[in-house]
């Protein structure tokens, strides 16, 4: 394990608190970033995010793409856990700690909007991060890159049916243009950067030259990039964070515990199955992790920037990183439980 791994979340606390910093005594810094928006996307954020993906691209042997789709245990695991699971747990736990066991500080409204945030976050499963904790995890790219894809053409379909039914809504969107960026940022320009640097550098200098010289030159990217990505998002909501401290804390005890019971329901059913880890815990991370992007963009479209179901969906945001970074930690020191299998 690097350097950087090693005190991981020593880096990532110490991020945090740069970004609430440079928030608050440089408020002109996440002014100025906040201009570079398309379709509720951060551009900067985004490009920090492609370099996380990057070097993940890189290892992916494009044949084994097809192979992966041969393999539908790992997919089952995904997207039952993802979409017949998933939302409702969020909103069975998220209804009993905001409109039940906090309502001594929650007003009912303000429960019920912080409900519709978390309904949101619950009803969309990561589109981007997750290359990352799969990166972590020694997970297989093209296995993730497969889960990934299948994920977001069923997110065109399931979202807006979900997430009307448990609102009890009709006017509930998907914003292509949120959705079609992020899968456009996330996915297919790391796959083509990928797939064109791995293609001309092996036939230029070589299989032996590409995997053990040109990889390793970005070993730290990820984990740079993901120190940038925390400063930057918390700069955005040190706000957020010290004037409304209480809820923040509020909101955000049930959002950990579905993340972790989520984890838990898709790593254990993938443990179940005897699938190999590099498997097993990507699928688990999808899960577990959100699109926030597009919450946020659903939450500010139906109920208004300043509403509490948009602070849901921030606060989401906020603990995301952190909690799965917890996740690779038990992934990592769970490995030797998982078969290290040729099928799944």
């Amino acid at each position: 394990m690097g350097f950087f791994e090693r005190y991981l979340s020593i880096w990532v606390f110490l991020c945090i608190v740069i970004g609430v910093a440079i928030g608050q005594f440089l408020p002109e810094v996440p002014a100025f970033l906040s201009q570079f928006e398309y379709a509720n996307v951060s551009i900067p954020v985004a490009l920090l995010i492609w370099l996380m993906i990057y070097p993940m691209m890189l290892k992916i042997d494009f044949s084994t793409i097809l192979q992966a789709t041969k393999k539908p245990k790992g997919l089952t695991v995904t997207t039952v856990t993802n979409w017949l699971i998933k939302p409702f747990t969020m909103y069975l736990i998220s209804y009993f700690f905001l409109k039940i066991v906090f309502s001594p500080w929650i007003s009912d409204d303000l429960g019920t909007q912080y409900l519709a945030g978390a309904i949101l976050l619950g009803a969309a499963p990561c589109t981007a991060m997750v290359f990352v904790w799969s990166h972590l995890t020694k997970g297989d790219p093209a296995y993730t890159l497969v889960q990934v894809a299948v994920n977001d053409i069923i997110l065109l379909f399931a979202f807006t049916p979900i997430v009307a039914f448990l609102l009890g809504v009709s006017n509930v969107f998907v914003p292509y243009n949120t959705l079609l960026l992020s899968v456009l940022l996330f996915v297919v320009i790391p796959f083509v950067a990928g797939y064109l640097s791995r293609r001309y550098i092996v036939r230029d200098k070589g299989l032996d030259y590409f995997e053990k010289t040109f990889i390793p030159k970005f070993n730290n990217t990820t984990i740079i990039g993901l120190l940038l990505t925390l400063i930057i998002i918390f700069s955005f909501q040190g706000d957020v964070i010290l004037s409304n401290p209480l809820h923040i804390v509020l909101i955000a005890v049930p959002l950990i515990l579905q993340t972790f019971l989520i984890f838990a329901v898709a790593y254990g059913w993938a443990k179940a199955w005897r699938l190999p880890h590099n498997i097993a815990a990507p699928a688990a991370m999808i899960g577990a992790s959100n699109f926030f992007e597009l919450a946020v963009a659903v939450a500010i479209a139906l109920f208004g920037l300043n509403s509490g179901a948009t602070l849901t969906t921030v606060v989401g945001v906020l603990v995301e990183v952190p909690v799965m970074l917890a996740l690779v930690g038990i992934a990592n020191k769970t490995r030797g439980y998982f078969p290290d299998l040729k099928t799944s």
